[in-house]
């Protein structure tokens, strides 16, 4: 098949995205494929773009490691002074309509809020993962929160504020802030009191004008993915410092990952059962990964949904995979095969 693998974009996740597609890229190449690494955001410049599938170019050579601080999205900005008259980047849509599908290995706010999604529907494109309404729904934390609580899924006691916005309730200290759309844990911080609490929703704000506040759980922090409505065995995250934050979620060795994780069967399958219980409830399609905190009494509690799952050599759902059999490159395949499947 013709695929293009699109990535890059200008969240905060832009490095940790070019990764995932460089792997992805390399390993759809290895599977046969005519494949293309396109940055949704620089795209391609020149007129020969119906042809980009037969040249003999490696389009990752240019992708580097992810650093342990977030890219300077300005900086990625200035490369396109009229970005804001059409996010996409020369030929972006052209070349994805060339494609047979378009393997989103896009993170943060450009891929999965949905609006990719939306306008790939509207020009016929074909793309892995789930669809617009779903991913809109996922990336904000709020009303994945309300959709939890309404579907039985277990979550953190928690609250939404707007900016400027007095609560009507306070979460009980340790608490954490988030805000409501940002993704790798960028705009996260946890307050313990009165003085940390100003500064986190000071953080939180810079990303988002609403937030939200929920009880710190502490304890064990777990990830199960969910493929084709089917949980996958879970990881456990330990942080070597600190929490799972961006630099440890990306730099190798700052985290201990199990997988299979050690729990009993009888939590094992409760959890898988609340991972595919939340991919149900947030109406999700193909393949996402629920994130869950288990506090020191044994219960578990999902934080969010990620509608496309990190694929970097560090990421959790390859490694998942893996204990099943799946190979990353087969992986890779697999996505393709259930994303192109006719409802």
């Amino acid at each position: 098949m013709k695929i293009v693998v699109l990535a890059g974009g200008i969240s905060t996740e832009r490095d940790v995205s070019l990764v995932s597609g460089m792997g992805i890229y390399k390993a759809l190449k290895s599977k046969g494929h005519q494949v293309m690494l396109l940055d949704v955001f620089l795209g391609y410049e020149h007129d020969d773009w119906k042809d980009v599938f037969e040249k003999n170019v490696d389009w990752a050579a240019s992708v580097g490691a992810i650093k342990d601080q977030n890219p300077d999205i300005d900086a990625v900005k200035a490369l396109r002074p009229d970005w804001k008259k059409n996010f996409f980047g020369p030929h972006v849509i052209e070349i994805c309509q060339h494609a047979d599908v378009v393997f989103m290995a896009l993170h943060g706010e450009n891929g999965e809020n949905g609006k990719i999604q939306a306008c790939f529907d509207l020009n016929g494109i074909r793309y892995t993962g789930t669809d617009y309404v779903s991913s809109a729904i996922c990336m904000n934390k709020a009303i994945s929160k309300d959709l939890f609580v309404t579907g039985g899924v277990p979550t953190p006691v928690g609250i939404r504020l707007k900016k400027g916005q007095i609560p009507d309730v306070k979460v009980p200290y340790p608490c954490v802030v988030k805000a409501c759309c940002g993704g790798s844990s960028v705009g996260v911080v946890m307050a313990n009191n009165d003085e940390e609490y100003a500064k986190a929703l000071e953080e939180a704000f810079k990303y988002d004008d609403e937030v939200v506040i929920e009880q710190y759980i502490k304890g064990r922090e777990f990830s199960v993915g969910v493929v084709d409505g089917k949980a996958y065995p879970i990881i456990e995250i330990a942080p070597l410092h600190g929490f799972y934050d961006y630099k440890n979620k990306y730099q190798a060795g700052s985290t201990i990952e199990t997988c299979p994780a050690e729990l009993s069967e009888e939590k094992t399958l409760s959890m898988q059962a609340a991972a595919e219980l939340a991919f149900k409830v947030l109406r999700l399609k193909n393949y996402a990964r629920m994130d869950f905190m288990m506090d020191e009494k044994g219960d578990f509690y999902c934080l969010e949904a990620n509608t496309l799952p990190g694929m970097t050599p560090t990421s959790l759902l390859p490694q998942e995979a893996k204990v099943l059999g799946i190979e990353y490159e087969d992986l890779c395949q697999l996505l393709i095969d259930i994303s192109m499947r006719d409802e």
